[in-house]
């Protein structure tokens, strides 16, 4: 299938199936003059349940939208995004911070699943604690120096959480959510999703953010 294709067979734009293959989480991906979406991994991802919120406890949930994995100069992570080449220090240091975002309502929700494309490929928990960048205003960013990976996916045709989490609770809510569609909007890289189930249908998956 070509990238068009896909992204209409998935309710997203051209761009974005290409940041869900960059990620590595779709197998059999080739490039044959131009990218080429294996036709089985669509069918899976087609079928993939939407996540169940309401068993989270909680009124709404940030989600992080993220972006396929790019390098960074900064003193505390060498990238930023998901992908499935990074190991598990690199990735929880990319997806930590640093966000704009409101974190006392982050930290409420308890748990941050992490999409590319509507896709729950990460999910972080440990969010009681947060580090402003020191920017006054609306504009601050922070970053959450107690998260934990409680769970990530390397296929997403066939989930399995690749993280091994010590905290039960952890394991419970990865294996939840990894691999669901969580559609959610947000001019940046964190949204804030309603868990009530008698919410109207989610809006299309569209502009997720690094």
């Amino acid at each position: 299938m070509t990238t068009g294709q896909a992204g209409t067979a998935l309710g997203c734009s051209i761009p974005t199936v290409k940041k869900l293959m960059a990620t590595g989480v779709v197998p059999g991906v080739r490039e044959q003059g131009r990218q080429v979406f294996p036709l089985a991994a669509l069918q899976r991802l087609q079928a993939r349940p939407a996540a169940d919120l309401a068993v989270l406890g909680a009124a709404e949930v940030a989600v992080l939208r993220s972006d396929a994995p790019a390098r960074v100069e900064e003193p505390d992570r060498e990238w930023i995004g998901f992908g499935t080449a990074l190991n598990e220090t690199q990735l929880l240091a990319a997806l930590s911070g640093w966000w704009r975002c409101d974190p006392a309502r982050v930290a409420a929700g308890a748990v941050l699943p992490v999409t590319v494309a509507g896709f729950v490929v990460a999910v972080l928990t440990g969010l009681t604690a947060w580090e402003a960048d020191g920017t006054a205003g609306t504009a601050g960013r922070y970053r959450f120096p107690e998260a934990r990976l409680a769970g990530y996916l390397t296929d997403l045709t066939a989930p399995a959480n690749a993280a091994d989490p010590a905290d039960p609770e952890d394991a419970r809510l990865a294996s939840l959510l990894l691999g669901t569609r969580l559609a959610s909007v947000s001019g940046g890289p964190i949204a804030y999703v309603i868990t009530n189930p008698t919410t109207a249908d989610q809006p299309a998956v569209e502009g997720e953010q690094a």
